[in-house]
């Protein structure tokens, strides 16, 4: 896979591009926030999480969709439990992901930071392929954006704490960050 500097756009993921972002207020990407999520909660390969970030999420299919059908989220990029990578947002945009937000002193963290959705829980292990996707996709951002460091990268939690619990406990934080030191695919 890889990201054009120009476009903010990876080949190798399937674009899908959502409504739900705007201009960086500064054009800076320095942050990496990884999240998970399942519509409905707990259920895997539904579809469902493209429909809720292009505006389409029939409130009407799922009790829980009657609560959340009206926002307006997006993320950069969704990893699929098979490790299919998908691609809502350029990396050069702000993504609706983090909501209300601090990291290091520094509010409005989508302002600055990249977006990366797990289809998942808190509580399930990820899959063997999201590792596998996820170490490489940034290990390529890395690349392209060299103000996102190891030490800026975080999860939901961390940045919304007591609000936002993703990526959650069954996360393995040094099996993926190990894959980036060492270029090994976790």
């Amino acid at each position: 896979m890889q990201i054009d500097p120009q476009s903010g756009w990876c080949a190798g993921a399937q674009h899908c591009p959502s409504p739900n972002f705007n201009a960086r207020p500064a054009g800076e990407v320095s942050l990496l926030v990884i999240h998970n999520i399942s519509l409905p909660p707990g259920q895997f390969g539904t579809g469902q999480v493209r429909a809720l970030f292009g505006n389409a999420l029939d409130p009407q299919a799922h009790p829980y969709f009657a609560g959340i059908a009206h926002l307006q989220v997006s993320a950069h990029f969704l990893i699929e439990r098979d490790g299919s990578l998908i691609q809502f947002v350029s990396c050069n945009q702000r993504a609706w992901h983090a909501g209300v937000s601090c990291f290091a002193g520094r509010e409005q963290c989508n302002d600055f930071s990249l977006g990366i959705e797990l289809e998942g829980t808190d509580e399930l292990p990820y899959s063997e392929a999201q590792y596998a996707v996820l170490g490489a996709l940034t290990r390529e951002l890395l690349r392209v954006y060299p103000d996102i460091t190891a030490e800026r990268i975080c999860g939901h939690s961390d940045i919304a704490p007591g609000r936002k619990t993703d990526p959650g406990p069954a996360f393995d934080w040094a099996r993926y960050l190990g894959s980036l030191n060492t270029g090994v695919q976790a």
